[in-house]
């Protein structure tokens, strides 16, 4: 049995490279700050458990592959992913919270989300890439959409399509809680 450590950090390198993913991209499906991935992968920093934990979730790879040196998908039929791994994005005000559901090499493609929105809270987003659309639908609550200029709402059980290529908002306009699943595309 070899004392050296296994080098994790090239290996995550090696992995995120070739599903064309960006630091910012892993950071953000795993909950691991970019700084810290960088300094991972450049093996200036050992990951804690929870971190390569969070990274090979993200990343959809066994950890014990990993860290026997092989970095291969996972044979299982069914990869489950406990509550507690499932990044979050909080705004400044703590009002909104999204919930990253889509794998991490789906971004940039199509993403979705669960978004909960306290009363008054708002996702207040700047363009996305040219010709990306949002669609939402809303489980709780009542959205204000605004988007491209125009303004609307929808309640529970509706859905609004809306060009998310120009700056765009989500307003929980109820006096509860709202829910709601919103896809990104494109």
């Amino acid at each position: 049995m070899s004392d050296v450590a296994p080098p994790l950090g090239p290996h995550i390198q090696q992995i995120r490279k070739a599903r064309r993913l960006t630091l910012e991209q892993l950071a953000a499906a795993s909950g691991v700050s970019r700084s810290m991935l960088s300094q991972i992968e450049r093996g200036q920093a050992n990951p804690t458990f929870a971190t390569l934990w969070n990274l090979t979730r993200a990343l959809n790879i066994d950890i014990s592959a990993l860290v026997g040196g092989q970095a291969t998908q996972p044979d299982p039929q069914i990869d489950v992913i406990g509550a507690h791994f499932v990044p979050e994005i909080r705004t400044e005000d703590g009002l909104c919270t999204l919930r990253i559901l889509s794998p991490a090499q789906s971004a940039g493609r199509m993403e979705w989300y669960e978004l909960r929105l306290a009363p008054g809270g708002a996702l207040i987003s700047a363009p996305h890439a040219k010709g990306a659309e949002e669609h939402v639908t809303v489980i709780e609550g009542e959205l204000e959409i605004t988007a491209g200029g125009a303004t609307a709402r929808t309640s529970a059980q509706g859905v609004a399509r809306y060009a998310a290529d120009a700056p765009h908002t989500l307003k929980n306009v109820s006096d509860g809680q709202t829910r709601a699943f919103l896809v990104v595309i494109g």
